[in-house]
C-alpha cells in the first residue's frame, strides 16, 4: 500500500502542472562563432500539439553548461570526435578498408546527420545513422558491427554530426517512411510503466517545469550524440530513450529495436528546422 502511494505521488509530481517553472532562456548559441537555429516555428505536423515554437534543449541548461557547448575546445564531447577521426582512417575487416577508403575525408558527410533517419531504398527500410554506419562496417569493410549504443558508435555519430553542425534538421515523414513515423508517434504518446508516463507527459505537457531540480526540455534530439555531465560520456539517442523508458518503471526496448527506430524518426521530425548541434552538452 505504501509503495502504491509513493508511485502515485511520483507520477503526479511529473504529470501534474508544477508551480515553479524556469522555462527556456533567450540566449543565442554560437559555436565557434557559427550561430545555431535553436528556436524556430514548429513543423506543420505538430499543429495539433499546441506547440508553436520548437526549442533546443540547450536553452534549458545552466549558463556554465551552455558555454561548454559554445566552445569546441571546452566541449568534452569533442574528445570522442578526435577518437572517431582515428577510427575513420583505420583499415579494418576482411576487405582491408577504412571509412576513408570510400568516403575520403569526414567532410564528405556534410548534410548526412540532418536527414537521418531516412528511407533506404535498397534495404527497403528506415535506417538510422547508426544502422547505416554498421551496414558500411559489415558489408563494405567486412568488419564487426559496433554495439548500437556503444562508445565507438557514439563517437562516429558525433564525427558525422559535426560535419552538418548548423544545418537545419530536415527529416522526411511522408512516402515510404510514413508507416514507421506513425508507429513512432504512437509510441511517443503511449503511457507506459508503473508511473504511466509517455514521452509527451514530460516533453510536451511539462517542458520548462522542474523535475528533480532540473528543467524538462522539449526532448529535441538535434543535439545528439550528447555529452551528459551526469554520466560523463557521450550518449546516443537510443541510449537516452532506454533511460527515459526505464525511468517510467517500464520494461524498455533495446537500442536498435524497430520500436526505437520508429520513435527516433518521429522525435527527430519534431525538431525539423532546428540546427544540428552534435555533439551537444547537457546535464
Amino acid at each position: 500500500m505504501k509503495y502504491k502511494a509513493m508511485t502515485a505521488f511520483a507520477a503526479l509530481a511529473i504529470s501534474a502542472p508544477i508551480a515553479f517553472a524556469g522555462g527556456a532562456d533567450d540566449d543565442t548559441l554560437a559555436i565557434d562563432g557559427q550561430e545555431m537555429i535553436t528556436k524556430t516555428a514548429a513543423p506543420a505536423h505538430m499543429e495539433e500539439t499546441g506547440i508553436d515554437t520548437i526549442i533546443s534543449g540547450w536553452h534549458f541548461r545552466e549558463d556554465d553548461t551552455q558555454s561548454m557547448q559554445a566552445d569546441t575546445f571546452d566541449n568534452p564531447g569533442m574528445i570522442a570526435v578526435d577518437q572517431a577521426m582515428d577510427a575513420w582512417n583505420t583499415v579494418e575487416g576482411s576487405a582491408e578498408k577504412s571509412c576513408a577508403s570510400c568516403h575520403e575525408g569526414p567532410e564528405s558527410m556534410q548534410g548526412v546527420r540532418a536527414v537521418y533517419p531516412k528511407w533506404n531504398e535498397e534495404a527497403g527500410e528506415v535506417r538510422t545513422l547508426a544502422m547505416q554506419i554498421n551496414d558500411c562496417r559489415t558489408n563494405q569493410m567486412g568488419a564487426d558491427a559496433y554495439k548500437y549504443d556503444s562508445g565507438p558508435m557514439a563517437a562516429m555519430e558525433a564525427l558525422i554530426a559535426v560535419q552538418s553542425r548548423g544545418m537545419p534538421v530536415n527529416v522526411a515523414i511522408d512516402g515510404p517512411v510514413a508507416e514507421t513515423w506513425e508507429k513512432g508517434k504512437e509510441l511517443y504518446y503511449t503511457r507506459t510503466g508503473q508511473l504511466e508516463l509517455s514521452c509527451a507527459s514530460c516533453h510536451e505537457e511539462n517542458y520548462g517545469n522542474y523535475i528533480r531540480a532540473d528543467h524538462l526540455s522539449q526532448g529535441q534530439i538535434n543535439g545528439f550524440p550528447t555529452y551528459r555531465l551526469k554520466n560523463a560520456k557521450l550518449n546516443t539517442v537510443h541510449g537516452r530513450f532506454k533511460g527515459c523508458v526505464r525511468d517510467t518503471r517500464a520494461e524498455t526496448y533495446s537500442p536498435g529495436s524497430p520500436e526505437f527506430v520508429a520513435l527516433e524518426l518521429y522525435v527527430a521530425s519534431r525538431g525539423n528546422g532546428l540546427s544540428v548541434e552534435g555533439p551537444s552538452v547537457r546535464n
